[in-house]
Parts: C-alpha cells; sequence; structure tokens
C-alpha cells in the first residue's frame, strides 16, 4: 500500500432503511400494542382520582416535592420505596421470562424505542408513500420545492409527537390540568421546560434518524439476551431446509426450495437485515417479515411459515421429518418456570406488604445526650424524639403510651395529655418523656426493655417501637 493512500476506514457508513407497508397478524398486534402503550402514556396523567381534600386528585403522580408517590388508590412513602424497587424487580424478571420464552418480543412490540420508531415510520409513511417513493426521494440529490415541503412537513409531524412525548412525562410529575396552563402561559418552572425540551429532542432524533441504531449500538440487551435464552426459546427463524435453494425462476430439470428470492422479508424489515442469514443481533423479533413471507407463499400457493417462530430443536426434528414440538411444550420448561415463580414470588411479597401494612406507624430515637438526666426529685428521665405518621386522608388523634415496666410513665413535651393531633398524610414529630421515680428498678438499673405504643382513637389503628430506658448503672 502506498504511503500516500488513505487508510481505510474501520466503521461502515449507516444505510438508511425505508420499510416497505406490510399487512397481517404480527403487524395488527404491533399496531394494538402501539396504540395501547402510548395511549396509556399520554393519557394516564389525566385521569383523576378522589382522595379526600387534603390529598391530589391525579390517579398517577410522582410528587418529588412532596415525597409521594400516588397510583390510584396506593401511596408510596419515601420510607416504602422498596415496593418501587419490587416492581423494578419484576419488570427485569419479567423481561427474562418473556426472552428466554420468546426472545427479544419486548423490543418487537413494547420497547419505547420500537413504539416510536413504528409511530414516526408511520408518519414518514403518510408523507412520502411507501418504499419505493421514498428510496427516490431519499436518492434525489438536488432539493427542490417538492423534496423540502414533503421534508419540512414530516419533520413538523416529528417535532409534535415529540413534544407530546416530552410534555406527557412532566406531567406525571405535576397536577396536569395546572401544569398545563403554566406551560402555555410560560409559568412553569424551568425544569419542566428544560425536561421537555430534552425529552422532545431525543424522541426526535432517536425515533426520526437513529432508529434501528439505538438498538444496535447504544442498548446494551441484544448482548445480554443471548444468557437468557437456550435451544427451545422461540424466535423468529427461516427454514432453510425447506426455502432452499432459492431461484427466481428454475431451469428444467433442477430443484428448487420454496424461497423464490423476492426480498419482501428483508424489504419490511425494520433492522434492514436478511432473516435468511440466520440468527443476528440486530434482530428484534418484531415478526414482520413472517407477515411478507405467509403473503408471498399464499401468492404463490406455498404453506405459510417458511419464516415462523420456532426453536432451535425444531430443526433437527423438521429435517428428519418429525414434526415440531407443540409451542407450551417450548414455553413450559424448567427456566420458564423459574422465571415465573420468581417474578410471582416477589408479586406475592409485594401484595402482602401492601395489604398489612398499617395507616398508623412511628419510629423512636432517642435523644443520647445526655443519656438520662436526674430530677429534682430524684427521678430519671430519658428523652426521645418520636415520629408519628398519619397515612389516612383524615385528622387523627393519635394517643401514646408506655409498656415495660409499670412505674415507668409517659409525658409529652408542651401538652398535659398523652395525645396530639396530626394531619392527614402527614408526619408530626413530638419530643416524649420516660420517667421513672427514685428508688425504682429502671431507675437504678443500666437499661430497661420498653415499649412505646401509639393508637388512633378515631380509626383504631396501632402500631409500636421497642427502645431501651436508661438509669443510673449506665454512669
Amino acid at each position: 500500500m502506498s504511503d500516500n493512500s488513505p487508510a481505510p476506514s474501520l466503521y461502515a457508513a449507516r444505510e438508511p432503511i425505508f420499510p416497505k407497508r406490510v399487512y397481517g397478524r404480527f403487524r395488527n398486534l404491533k399496531w394494538f400494542i402501539l396504540f395501547v402503550t402510548l395511549g396509556i402514556y399520554y393519557l394516564l396523567p389525566w385521569i383523576r382520582w378522589d382522595r379526600g381534600d387534603a390529598l391530589p386528585d391525579q390517579a398517577v403522580l410522582l410528587d418529588l416535592a412532596g415525597r409521594r408517590f400516588y397510583f390510584f388508590w396506593i401511596e408510596i412513602w419515601p420510607h416504602e420505596f422498596y415496593f418501587v424497587a419490587g416492581l423494578l424487580i419484576m419488570a427485569g424478571l419479567g423481561l427474562f421470562l418473556f426472552t428466554s420464552a420468546l426472545g427479544r418480543v419486548w423490543c418487537g412490540y413494547t420497547c419505547p424505542q420500537t413504539v416510536w420508531t413504528d409511530l414516526f415510520i408511520a408518519v414518514e409513511r403518510w408523507v412520502e408513500g411507501d418504499r419505493n417513493a421514498r428510496l427516490r426521494l431519499h436518492r434525489q440529490k438536488k432539493w427542490d420545492l417538492r423534496k423540502a415541503r414533503l421534508n419540512l412537513t414530516k419533520w413538523a409531524l416529528w417535532l409534535m409527537i415529540a413534544l407530546a412525548t416530552g410534555g406527557a412525562w412532566v406531567f406525571y410529575f405535576a397536577d396536569a390540568p395546572t401544569l398545563a396552563r403554566d406551560l402555555v402561559t410560560l409559568n412553569a418552572s424551568p425544569v419542566a421546560y428544560t425536561t421537555m425540551a430534552v425529552l422532545t429532542a431525543t424522541t426526535f432524533v432517536f425515533g426520526g434518524f437513529a432508529r434501528e441504531q439505538i438498538c444496535n449500538y447504544a442498548c446494551p440487551w441484544p448482548r445480554i439476551q443471548a444468557a437468557m435464552m437456550d435451544e427451545d426459546t422461540l424466535t423468529v427463524a427461516y427454514r432453510p431446509w425447506r426455502g432452499e435453494p432459492r431461484k427466481h425462476a428454475v431451469p428444467e430439470g433442477e430443484t428448487q426450495g420454496d424461497c423464490i428470492d423476492c426480498m419482501a422479508c428483508v424489504n419490511v424489515c425494520p433492522a434492514g437485515i436478511d432473516i435468511r442469514d440466520g440468527q443476528q443481533l440486530e434482530c428484534i423479533t418484531c415478526a414482520l417479515c413472517i407477515d411478507a413471507c405467509d403473503d408471498i407463499m399464499a401468492k404463490i400457493g406455498k404453506p405459510r411459515g417458511l419464516i415462523d417462530y420456532m426453536a432451535l430443536t425444531d430443526e433437527a426434528a423438521e429435517r428428519a421429518g418429525n414434526p415440531p414440538k407443540p409451542i407450551i411444550k417450548h414455553i413450559l420448561r424448567p427456566r420458564t418456570m423459574i422465571y415465573t415463580a420468581l417474578w410471582a414470588g416477589v408479586g406475592f411479597a409485594l401484595m402482602f406488604a401492601l395489604f398489612i401494612r398499617s395507616d398508623l406507624e412511628l419510629t423512636v430515637a432517642p435523644v443520647r445526650n445526655p443519656i438520662f438526666v436526674t430530677l429534682s426529685d430524684g427521678s430519671v428521665r430519658n428523652t426521645y424524639d418520636v415520629r408519628l405518621r398519619n397515612k389516612t386522608a383524615d385528622q387523627q388523634t393519635i394517643r401514646l403510651s408506655v409498656k415495660g415496666h409499670p412505674s415507668i410513665r409517659l409525658q409529652l413535651e408542651g401538652s398535659p395529655y398523652q395525645s396530639v393531633d396530626v394531619a392527614p398524610d402527614a408526619t408530626f414529630l413530638q419530643r416524649v418523656y420516660l420517667v421513672a421515680p427514685s428508688g425504682s428498678e429502671p431507675a437504678e438499673a443500666a437499661r430497661t426493655e420498653v415499649r412505646i405504643w401509639v393508637e388512633s382513637l378515631g380509626g383504631g389503628d396501632r402500631a409500636y417501637r421497642d427502645t431501651t430506658f436508661n438509669g443510673k448503672a449506665r454512669q
């Protein structure tokens, strides 16, 4: 090689992909999932849910300022974040389960990148035409009025979708009608505008221009999925033993498989791959190639299924002339049953924790400086900070008491009573004194185990926390 010759490039330039329109059961399923998922995403913040005067009436609200998560009748407090962690664990286990059973079915049908890319491609097809028209427009190097008009129209529609996407996201973190009014009147916080701008830009770029590049290079899941799959995983595959040799026309005396090399499966693929080359990292298992191939098979009088959902174990059976295993046997196997058991176990644990949790809670923090105080009459006093938590929508009167030794009595700082009022859906910090008379066993001992009880006088809920009472022997 000459010293003046340019160094070879290690990276291939991206070839834009223009998927062809396809009809079929899997395309219809993808449309259904697209409308359902986007409908939920865009409309959920606007659903109202009556929780009482003291609480927000938005059905789903991630109130970061108030440190609450609301989901219909469920309210998650900061100390209950294990519910959110549990849901994330369930989501991960669910992803493992579906991948082990059906390959990258999440990527092909419900991944946000797939859903928005599908929508952007539909807009592009509506504005510019189907595959051949879009290819001609792309290959037209000279920009004329028609090309500029089509591109500007397409980009404007993409931008509207992206803006709705970013706007819908911020509505989950504040009251949607109020925030919408503030956004329009330019009275919303800079954080809201910044978040919308970032999400609008990323949706516009990822769905409109990057598309399959996000799946191929930015997403780690294509590289992780191999650990979740085995030879019994159902995934989109080509039957070469039936399709080969593939030819457009067969000279007399030569054999031909069912594949006529029409390229329909390639032309509809949003990743731009040829499924006939075998499993590839870029394949998102969207099954559009199945719809395209089935349509061609019907036109030439061949049975469907040249491209289909199948497992590696089916290949050996079919090559030997035996029928494949039933789908249920591919799905119900030890790996998927273990994932299902783990997923259900986490779900049942969360449901159990949700139903047994009390509407009244407390925390007790002993004041350690000083550990105890000897009063003028010789009695010993310990100080505690008790934080009461009222998780109901009504104000509650909470009575405090102590158990552990009959000589110990409880006093509230600033009140002659043993009860306090706690506002709805709020916490209340109360300083509490435990006093043991002079000469009593708790006053003279090093420590005495005690239990502080709280009880709602209106609702009847009770809760307690164990702590210790420190006496003179601790000196």
